[in-house]
């Protein structure tokens, strides 16, 4: 029965020979298949592979049963990352300092705002607040020069600052102004004791000087 088998094997494969196929080497050892004289697995015009009445899943051979070769595994497509989360954008400062100084805003021993000085707030402390679309402070530190106690001087630190606040609010600044004297402990300048008194004072002017800092978020 196989032999008449194999020879309509034969017959139908060179009836069908437009349909290509590849040969199909069997198992030397041991295989479920029915295969011709050189060993290659019988296939009919399908392409799918003859198998014997013992065939199990176990005696598979690949190419067989309808795939003419090993199957290939479909490339995976790489792993799309997800985006990185946009870096965030640091808002805009309005941070400044401005430094009124050397007699500028205060007579020798004195706490009363000159016109110089007033002017100076003006265009470099009003005009730049402009700018800001919020002010998360404004901090004033008065600072006087070493001529006297540290006491008289720590007291005058404290009226400078507070001049230059009350002048900033009558021009209309609503932010929150915090005020501090640094007496004499943070001088600028050095000057030698043994200068007559004017020349001292004269001297010693850049310590006698008021700070104005501002921290905030620009328009």
């Amino acid at each position: 029965m196989l032999k008449h088998l194999a020879l309509a094997l034969t017959v139908g494969i060179s009836t069908a020979s437009a349909i290509a196929q590849t040969d199909i080497k069997a198992n030397p050892e041991k295989s479920a298949y029915l295969q011709d004289s050189r060993g290659v697995i019988a296939r009919n015009p399908f392409g799918l592979c003859w198998r014997t009445g013992y065939w199990t899943p176990a005696d598979a051979v690949a190419g067989c049963d309808g795939e003419l070769a090993p199957p290939v595994a479909k490339p995976t497509a790489p792993a799309i990352a997800a985006p990185a989360p946009a870096a965030a954008v640091a808002p805009k400062r309005c941070d400044f300092a401005v430094t009124l100084g050397s007699d500028q805003t205060f007579a020798f021993n004195k706490a009363t705002l000159n016109e110089a000085a007033k002017k100076r707030i003006d265009d470099e402390a009003i005009a730049k607040l402009g700018s800001c679309a919020k002010v998360d402070i404004v901090m004033v530190t008065g600072h006087t020069d070493r001529i006297g106690t540290q006491q008289y001087n720590q007291k005058l630190s404290e009226k400078r600052a507070d001049a230059v606040a009350a002048y900033l609010k009558s021009k209309g600044v609503k932010a929150e102004i915090d005020t501090l004297g640094a007496g004499k402990t943070q001088s600028v300048k050095a000057c030698d004791d043994k200068l007559p008194r004017k020349k001292l004072i004269e001297c010693l002017a850049p310590n006698r000087r008021v700070v104005i800092e501002v921290r905030g978020v620009a328009k």
